[in-house]
């Protein structure tokens, strides 16, 4: 029996990149997040290995488990329009966290890799910071591979979500046989991950925002945003993409109309509408906490039908 692929899970969030791979038979050795708020979450719904809480850069890339693919979301708030583009000049230093993959990937050699970010990487800096992106994964000897997925094309979930991702393989034939996975057709509707009833917390009703707003929320088969000034409505019939400025305040949480009023989505849906399982636990955080994991996290089918597709050629 062939030995299933270890990887490891850096910048893991709530686990989304890991629950993908794991469902195509990869096996996790190790976790790392720096949010310990990401924590509650992640442990709830994984055994061995637990979350490890730690800067990346205080973690000793020794002690890192023996591991085949390195998978990272590593933070795309430095590249993405929400986050307004600092990049590499950040001074979060977000943008810089790249270089310490570099590190781990330079140390343990492994046989590839998966990275995520946000579409604007791409062309961020006049597309300069990819090429650094690229020129330096390289200089390691790894074959890179690009490609930005949509998760309404791609993982058969109704959100307009755009990542790109980069894969990288150490052996140039395997990098060369590897293919990203193809467009499906959407069969889902929102609707399908809307419930039917929730607790009235999520109703604007009786709040201030709904004299704003109720006016431009007029349709129960649209899904709409406010963003901040106005109301905008998704004419593709799908979620807008979710963000983690969602638990910043809640001006980018969609919200739809029913027969009992109008009201934002509640954290479960966000979920749902990344492709999580139902059976997914959310522990008692605060909402706008899950809001910001859900937003900062992927859509789990195509991450899925990427590490399907790494594993046809691994």
């Amino acid at each position: 029996m062939k030995k299933r692929l270890r990887t490891v899970d850096l910048f893991a969030g709530v686990g989304g990149i890991r629950l993908g791979f794991e469902k195509a038979g990869f096996q996790t050795v190790f976790a790392n997040d720096f949010d310990k708020t990401c924590k509650d979450t992640y442990d709830l719904n994984f055994s061995k290995p637990k979350l490890t809480i730690k800067d990346i850069w205080k973690v000793n890339i020794k002690d890192i488990p023996k591991f085949d693919i390195l998978l990272g979301g590593f933070p795309c708030q430095a590249f993405s329009i929400a986050g307004y583009r600092k990049g590499f000049k950040d001074k979060k230093d977000r943008g810089n966290l790249f270089f310490r993959i570099v590190e781990i990937l330079e140390e343990r050699k492994p046989k590839a890799f998966l990275l995520e970010n946000v579409k604007n990487l791409k062309g961020h800096d006049k597309g300069k910071t990819f090429k650094i992106i690229k020129e330096t994964l390289e200089k390691l000897g790894y074959n890179i591979k690009s490609e930005i997925l949509n998760s309404m094309t791609h993982g058969n979930i109704p959100q307009n979500r755009e990542r790109i991702f980069i894969a990288g393989f150490l052996d140039k034939k395997k990098a060369k046989k590897f293919k990203f996975p193809k467009k499906i057709i959407l069969k889902k509707s929102y609707k399908q991950f809307i419930a039917d009833e929730v607790d009235n917390k999520y109703y604007y009703n009786d709040k201030p925002l709904y004299k704003k707003i109720k006016d431009d929320i007029n349709s129960e088969s649209t899904i709409y945003q406010w963003r901040r000034k106005y109301v905008r409505a998704n004419k593709k019939g799908v979620c807008p993409t979710l963000t983690a400025n969602m638990g910043t305040g809640g001006h980018n949480v969609p919200i739809i109309k029913n027969h009992k009023g109008i009201r934002k989505l509640t954290p479960k849906e966000c979920f749902l509408l990344q492709g999580f399982p139902k059976s997914f636990k959310l522990p008692k955080l605060s909402d706008s906490k899950l809001y910001h994991q859900a937003g900062n996290s992927v859509t789990m089918p195509v991450i899925k039908r990427m590490a399907e597709e790494m594993k046809k050629v691994l």
